[in-house]
């Protein structure tokens, strides 16, 4: 049986495409009895587009599907409920807007019901994943946007982002993240 996480949190399960954030967030969340929102499935058919052509999204294409996900996580938290949310969140800027989903965040603080767990893995793993993903008609990202994706990625230490090595089995990385789930719940961030 699936242990629940508790109430009142939200883990984003990031990192840049091909990391595994739509696997093992469905998967953490069936395990937990979470609700689970892929960040795909809030982008417009407009940066989906652009996506597939290779073409980086500009803040402007970021910011309303950013936002959009900050509302759907705000709502699941005021209702009480754990959600994870697999989501690249990329850089300290995008990762802001989604920790002020929780009501009592203050901007800046390191401190807020909205926690990040990196998937990370080496460029060439994630290629071939991204390589293989398109030929099998899996998804709408280009693998020409990993260079710009890895560029973007921006970890900054004090935030107390989680990272997993994304190159363990899925069950292997789900159950590294719920092991540290407790920590997510007490640790806030790093000193």
């Amino acid at each position: 049986m699936a242990a629940a996480l508790g109430g009142g949190i939200a883990v984003v399960i990031m990192g840049v495409s091909g990391a595994g954030k739509s696997t093992i967030g469905e998967m953490l969340a069936r395990e937990t009895n979470s609700s689970f929102i892929d960040a795909d499935d809030f982008h417009p058919q407009s940066n989906k587009e652009k996506m597939r052509k290779g073409i980086p999204l500009t803040e402007e294409d970021r910011m309303p599907w950013l936002e959009k996900l900050r509302n759907g996580v705000r709502d699941k938290l005021l209702g009480g409920g754990t959600v994870i949310l697999g989501c690249s969140a990329l850089q300290k800027r995008y990762r802001e807007i989604l920790r002020s989903a929780d009501p009592n965040y203050k901007p800046g603080s390191c401190v807020s019901l909205v926690k990040f767990v990196l998937l990370d893995a080496q460029a060439e793993v994630l290629a071939a994943r991204l390589e293989k993903r398109i030929t099998e008609g899996k998804h709408f990202m280009s693998p020409a946007l990993l260079q710009s994706q890895l560029g973007l990625l921006q970890i900054d230490d004090s935030e107390g982002i989680l990272k997993v090595d994304a190159t363990l089995t899925p069950q292997e990385i789900v159950k590294t993240i719920q092991r540290l789930i407790f920590d997510l719940r007490v640790q806030n961030c790093n000193p």
